[in-house]
């Protein structure tokens, strides 16, 4: 393979994911994904294997490969066609995030007789609500049924035209249907867009040699992790922390890792982990994986492809029935968002053990989920917000954490005060830096943020967070990060909510969000044990 044209078919192709997600981000309805940028779009070969992903949201294109393999499946596509799907059971994650999977058949003389696709697009986006319980659907639930509607692989797009049923029965099924259709309008714009330049690099170049540089892509990729996992002192690692709770109970959820690295390659097992429980903090097996993917491609650096190739030194264990590999019919909106944030702490503090001078000190650790909904008289409508909020960033082995940001799993923008205030019967009281809550070390954890927002109009609100109880750990005997707190301020009182909550609001009242701080990182002797309990 020619290492000039090796680089030049990366960057071609990761193209084609970026410019499939400024056309979603341009054409999209809702604030949630045009502001927010709450999607995610990458490009897969022949057997459904990523082979390139736009920079957007690591908890989407981790587990998005699961989603293309299930619609490879369950549908046997023809040109033209596009599959929806959001079933966490059959290749989704959370009921909000919506997968259109296109194929990508070549032309005639290309396909010598074959009636395969040559490759296939896909995005995810995360819809402000898809039905389910409470506005947002993303409530504290105890199924999956209580969640939304679910998608199991079904074809949204048939030969090119859409499948008007389906369609309808979607948007029969939401509190926000003309958001919704504009949201999915715009994904199946984003796979026209990365079909055709797809198609366009086929004319030009072939698919014989593109499939054969998408292949040495992937090994590219997985030489390079062998290469950084050689590099790390061989033994097991092992760390444990928790979820503050489920939102049923009061009782912490742990998860345990531990990483064995043996030469270049790593086993990942989570056996010890909690068993799935009764509320909406279960993850799915595809969360679980995305989680891996993630701090495993951080650790090798930012010259390595982010394909599929990443994973192929890596083990991962696991054990079905634990809150990192629910079943059927677990809750798990709070899995997608919250649970694998923790899954990427215990990863990390793990790795701090083999790798202590280059593992920053955990980050807030949660991505602060908060939905509100309710009928907006103003503008004749029922309306749907959501939004997580960011918080610190731990801080690292050689400078400070950073203040306020967006951190690991989730990659989002914030919704810009003006664009609250146009779309929804909301004012935003106060956006502010949570001075302090960063934890102290040699280097500081970043501080966490404060959101208030006032309702204008009766409504519910939903808050999925985590870190109310503990905050995030420091490193290397840094403190901990400031916890956050959730606070319903109703005329001159103060109430203060759990970190998973459901309120009605009158016109009026105020929600306030308080994010945690980063972990601080102090330099010390690297520790005698290679085991260590948050």
């Amino acid at each position: 393979m020619d290492p000039i044209k090796l680089e030049l078919y990366k960057n071609m192709l990761t193209s084609v994911a970026e410019e499939m997600g400024v056309t979603l981000r341009r054409t999209a309805f809702s604030p949630n994904i045009k502001e927010r940028l709450d999607f995610s779009c990458a490009v897969f070969d022949d057997t459904g294997k990523m082979v390139a992903q736009a920079a957007h949201i690591p908890v989407h294109l981790g587990s998005m490969p699961l989603s293309v393999l299930a619609a490879i499946a369950h549908t046997e596509m023809v040109p033209g066609d596009m599959i929806a799907l959001n079933d966490p059971y059959r290749g989704g994650t959370h009921l909000p995030d919506i997968t259109l999977v296109a194929p990508v058949f070549p032309d005639k003389k290309e396909q010598q007789g074959k009636n395969q696709p040559a490759f296939f697009v896909a995005n995810r986006a995360h819809h402000a609500d898809v039905g389910g319980m409470s506005p947002g659907s993303m409530p504290i639930a105890t199924s999956v049924i209580q969640e939304g509607i679910r998608i199991p692989p079904v074809k949204l797009v048939r030969g090119g035209a859409l499948n008007t049923d389906l369609w309808e029965l979607i948007l029969a099924n939401v509190r926000t249907p003309e958001e919704r259709r504009g949201d999915i309008e715009a994904q199946v714009a984003a796979n026209r867009v990365g079909e055709r330049r797809l198609q366009e690099m086929v004319t030009k170049y072939g698919t014989t040699e593109i499939a054969a540089y998408m292949e040495e892509l992937r090994g590219y990729a997985s030489r390079m992790v062998r290469a950084r996992l050689r590099e790390i002192p061989d033994g097991r690692y092992v760390y444990a922390d928790v979820l503050d709770n489920d939102g049923i109970t009061d009782e912490p959820i742990e998860i345990r890792v531990a990483i064995e690295i043996k030469g270049d390659t790593a086993v990942v097992d989570f056996t010890g982990t909690a068993p799935q429980v009764r509320g909406s903090v279960n993850a799915i097996y595809a969360i679980t994986l995305s989680a891996v993917f993630y701090t495993f491609r951080c650790l090798a650096g930012a010259d390595v492809p982010a394909n599929a190739g990443c994973l192929e030194p890596i083990q991962v264990i696991a054990p079905e029935g634990s809150v990192v590999n629910a079943t059927f019919p677990a809750a798990v909106a709070g899995g997608n968002v919250e649970t694998s944030q923790r899954i990427v702490d215990v990863l990390l503090g793990a790795l701090s053990q083999a790798c202590p001078d280059e593992i920053p000190a955990a980050s807030s650790g949660t991505m602060n989920n908060l939905t509100i909904g309710g009928y907006d008289a103003s503008r004749g409508k029922e309306f749907t917000y959501y939004e997580t909020i960011a918080g610190g960033m731990g801080a690292r082995p050689n400078s400070d954490g950073i203040d306020a940001i967006h951190t690991h799993m989730t990659n989002t923008m914030n919704t810009p005060i003006e664009a609250i205030e146009t779309n929804y019967p909301m004012q935003v009281v106060e956006y502010a830096i949570r001075r302090g809550t960063g934890g102290k070390g040699k280097f500081r954890g970043g501080a966490g943020v404060v959101r208030a927002l006032r309702i204008l109009t009766d409504a519910e609100a939903t808050i999925l967070s985590e870190r109310r109880t503990r905050g995030p750990y420091g490193l290397q005997g840094g403190e901990q990060g400031k916890p956050g707190r959730n606070v319903l301020i109703s005329g001159k009182k103060e109430h203060q909510l759990a970190g998973k909550a459901s309120v009605s609001m009158e016109e009026g009242d105020v929600i306030r969000i308080e994010t945690p701080g980063g972990g601080g990182f102090l330099r010390k002797h690297r520790p005698d044990t290679i085991v260590k309990k948050a």
